[in-house]
């Protein structure tokens, strides 16, 4: 006999863990399988962004990463150098700690910025997920599987017996990497050249305080000969925690192969970029890795998804690996639960591929731009590549000298690195994520111009397909975000003073259709109120207004003025789009 669940993931990296941790929560069963005999112990994804960390905030776990990863206030102060030990050519704060954009974003979110690897992460969400009855299955290779009207039966094999057996399901969630067997299973359609570059990771510890605990931040770039070739644009050091455990990258030609990471060979790489050699390290691990530009133009077939690497493969630049993942992830999580326990028709899977795709194509291509952004530090410096080291010298010399010649380069260098903030404060690629899908209802209104680089600078709006904005209201006097108010895998109506027919229409309905809908109503008397008037700012409403948001926390309707006698049948035409049951 088969094993039986309703959710089957393989793999156990960011979109998979989370995956999992996110329907467990919402107690949909799920099992999880994984090729690996354990959780990965190589620290690659790490910058952990403020909307991931609002998915953990929502399941319950900001707590526990918070006290893990390495705080907000060490992550920013990137610096681009010849080496630790050598000439800087300039820093650019980074991750919103620049006091000119640290409002931005605690303006955007009740979440800070972390650095947490996947060595964190991975075990709190798995860990988690099982708490709440998830069942995760190690050396279990998945094979092969086979859909037919009422699901999936997939064929795994235990890698410590060799037994294949069965697994039936629902449905069928392939977060299982860049290389994903899944994704290949299905078919599915990619865009991009594929790989565009080998680099090296390689893993140490060696106490470096002295050299960066005075400009700390996650990344350290260096501009030696070689560095531009391959990888990420320059050599890098990043920090794994501070000051003590650290990950070099150094790019190699694909087409070549990697080199081969012998004692001499790590010991003399980590010597150039640390830019002296009187410091003692243990090699931990080194791999080669590949920098990729590819993406899925479509995500799922019928009762298939995939979802994380398996769909944008990219460099890590930009940090949005993991992150996005975890967004895939949150994105379709919910919409399975809600299908599975009957709230919801299949049609509403259909909104995953419409939502996600797009926003695949748009990390991939954003992390690889930032790529060839770097080389504006070499254009800056007059250079075409760093082979000829004496012409190497020669141009940082000139960023020193008098005259005009040195002023042209030392401004051409400022504005190359400031450049990079597309790069490391990229804040609205992370919050400016706007669906269009059969799950939004539009409201007749235009999306609203964004007043600034969309790019750079997140700007909050209800408008239907945008995440509800964070602000600070109070209940009993104590602060709470409106991202605390809903969410939690249910629907929610937030409304205001004049608002009340919303309210009884989503305890009606709720009742009516065995749909857990949470009532939010925001203004003087009511539950929660709006001392600082900054809801009222953001709510694009009026008083009496409505909005319907999604259990992600994305706004799925809105009703812009008191509803009049109308509340029920606008809120059951809503609920009947959104939930794919029209």
């Amino acid at each position: 006999m088969p094993v039986e669940t309703d959710v089957l993931v393989v793999g156990t990296g960011p979109a998979g863990a989370s995956a999992a941790l996110f329907l467990a929560t919402y107690g949909t069963r799920v099992v999880v399988v994984t090729k690996y005999s354990r959780l990965s112990q190589d620290p690659r994804a790490h910058i952990t962004n403020q909307r991931a960390l609002e998915t953990m905030r929502d399941m319950g776990v900001e707590d526990t990463l918070m006290a893990l990863a390495t705080p907000w206030e060490l992550m920013g102060t990137t610096t681009f150098c010849t080496s630790l030990a050598g000439e800087e050519l300039g820093r650019i704060p980074s991750w919103g700690t620049d006091p000119a954009r640290h409002a931005d974003y605690q303006l955007a979110s009740p979440c800070t910025m972390l650095d947490a690897p996947q060595t964190i992460t991975e075990p709190v969400m798995v860990k988690a997920a099982q708490d709440r009855g998830a069942t995760v299955r190690f050396d279990t290779e998945y094979l092969r599987h086979v859909q037919d009207d009422e699901g999936v039966t997939t064929t795994v094999r235990d890698r410590l017996s060799g037994l294949e057996y069965e697994i039936r399901s629902k449905y069928l969630v392939g977060a299982d990497g860049a290389r994903s067997k899944v994704a290949a299973d299905l078919e599915l359609p990619y865009e991009g050249p594929g790989a565009v570059g080998g680099a090296l990771g390689i893993v140490f510890k060696a106490d470096l305080t002295h050299l960066v605990a005075h400009r700390p931040s996650v990344l350290y770039w260096m501009l030696q000969p070689g560095a531009e070739k391959e990888g990420v644009g320059l050599g890098v050091l990043r920090m794994i925690k501070p000051w003590t455990e650290w990950m070099l990258m150094w790019g190699y030609a694909v087409a070549d192969g990697p080199p081969e990471l012998t004692d001499e060979f790590v010991r003399e790489l980590a010597v150039g970029l640390v830019g002296r050699d009187d410091f003692e390290m243990e090699v931990l691990s080194g791999s080669p890795w590949t920098v990729n530009h590819h993406f899925a133009t479509t995500i799922a077939r019928g009762r298939v998804f995939c979802a994380g690497d398996a769909v944008h493969r990219h460099p890590p630049t930009n940090g949005l690996g993991s992150n996005t993942s975890i967004q895939d992830s949150y994105n379709l999580a919910w919409k399975l639960a809600h299908v599975i326990d009957g709230a919801a028709g299949p049609a509403l899977l259909e909104s995953y591929d419409a939502e996600r795709a797009p926003i695949a194509r748009q990390v991939v291509e954003r992390a690889n731009q930032s790529i060839a952004d770097t080389g504006r530090i070499m254009a800056a410096l007059e250079l075409t590549d760093t082979t000829d080291t004496e012409a190497l010298e020669r141009q940082l010399a000139l960023r020193r000298a008098p005259g005009p010649e040195g002023d042209k380069v030392r401004a051409a260098v400022r504005e190359a690195i400031a450049y990079k903030a597309y790069e490391f404060d990229a804040h609205g690629v992370e919050h400016n994520q706007r669906y269009a899908s059969s799950a939004v209802v539009p409201d007749g209104t235009d999306m609203p111009p964004y007043r600034r680089d969309h790019q750079l600078y997140a700007q909050p709006t209800t408008w239907p397909g945008a995440k509800l904005p964070h602000a600070w209201v109070t209940r009993g006097g104590r602060e709470v975000s409106t991202l605390d108010l809903v969410g939690k895998g249910r629907f929610a109506v937030v409304t205001g003073v004049g608002g009340e027919a919303w309210l009884d229409a989503a305890a009606s309905l709720g009742a009516e259709r065995g749909l857990d809908i949470t009532p939010v109503a925001i203004g003087p008397g009511l539950p929660y109120d709006d001392p600082y008037g900054t809801w009222a700012d953001l709510r694009e409403i009026a008083d009496g207004g409505c909005l319907l948001v999604r259990p992600d926390c994305y706004v799925a309707a809105r009703h812009l003025e008191a509803p009049g006698d109308g509340a029920q049948e606008w809120l059951a035409g809503a609920l009947d789009q959104v939930l794919g049951r029209r």
